[in-house]
């Protein structure tokens, strides 16, 4: 038996030398042939030179670093898919997935597992966040035609046989979570509570988490596509009428009658308001068919290190 762990990093250099270390001593203890990915999104703090030294000395150790930062997205994908292991376990670089859990994955694994996920069941980051993020797990999966996990970020280990499956499927920004559920294979959770980052901060931001929210929405669910054509077939409805209501109305009482300013203008807003935001929705599916379309790589990279 041979694992793969494969680890992405991004200026993570007070971590890594840790994490590559700890890896090392755990799969020393499962007595398993192993190797340790690190794939790197052209990190500028000194990563690349901290990996490149450690695999100097460490031929378990792999290294691929990007052409530029792809992503924390594309850049974990590429990574699990160059890994030729029986089983591949990916996990973040900055100890927020306990280095306890492999020993458990590939329990799991060898029970015959075919797709174990690390599930959140509490976390030491603000509690804020974390009910934001179970609020947001409950409403893609409310909404999505495909049963997807909850609290789980990709991290897990998985058989070689779903790592053949990922190659043949041609996607260039792939939402993980929901691609392993559209598989078919029965996804088993390992439940624990994720610790705080080590060192450095977090490369999350407003903008980042609203590209894993949009993408899992895009992707995974038609609802919205057809709440928008409910939506405008509704507010299309109520316009006729109101149009129709106010030619009888200047037809019966053409002298009296009066047409105001205000419902001009708050008309005029709750039109153009309701257009920008279906707009904006199908703006979101154009971009995602767009990506398909240009079938680009996931990434490129510079520079490998101790593959065959």
């Amino acid at each position: 038996m041979k694992i793969s762990i494969i680890t992405p990093t991004y200026n993570e250099k007070d971590n890594i030398e840790k994490l590559c270390n700890e890896i090392k001593s755990e799969m020393s203890k499962i007595n398993l042939d192993y190797e340790h990915i690190i794939i790197d999104n052209n990190s500028s703090d000194g990563t690349i030179e901290k990996i490149k030294d450690l695999a100097r000395s460490d031929k378990k150790l792999k290294i691929i670093i990007n052409l530029k930062n792809y992503g924390h997205i594309r850049s974990p994908f590429y990574g699990l898919l160059q890994s030729t292991g029986d089983a591949s376990i990916l996990m973040a670089s900055d100890f927020q997935d306990p280095i306890e859990l492999i020993p458990k994955y590939i329990d799991e694994w060898k029970k015959g597992k075919k797709i174990v996920l690390g599930e959140k069941i509490s976390s030491d980051e603000s509690k804020l966040k974390f009910s934001v993020r179970k609020l947001f797990y409950n409403f893609i999966n409310y909404i999505s035609e495909t049963e997807l996990t909850k609290n789980t970020t990709g991290s897990g280990i998985f058989d070689r046989s779903i790592i053949e499956k990922l190659k043949n499927i041609q996607d260039p920004y792939p939402y993980f979570r929901g691609l392993l559920s559209e598989l078919g294979e029965e996804i088993c959770t390992i439940k624990f509570n994720q610790p705080l980052r080590l060192h450095g901060k977090t490369k999350n931001n407003i903008l980042t988490l609203y590209d894993i929210g949009m993408l899992g929405v895009v992707k995974h669910s038609r609802k919205p596509l057809r709440f928008m054509v409910i939506t405008g077939f509704i507010s299309s409805a109520l316009s006729l009428i109101v149009a129709m209501f106010y030619f009888i109305y200047k037809l019966l009482f053409w002298d009296s009658f009066t047409l105001g300013l205000a419902p001009i203008v708050i008309g005029i807003f709750i039109v153009s308001s309701i257009q920008i935001t279906l707009l904006g929705l199908v703006g979101e599916y154009i971009g995602v068919i767009l990506l398909h379309q240009r079938n680009l790589p996931l990434v490129e990279e510079r520079e490998r290190i101790n593959f065959d």
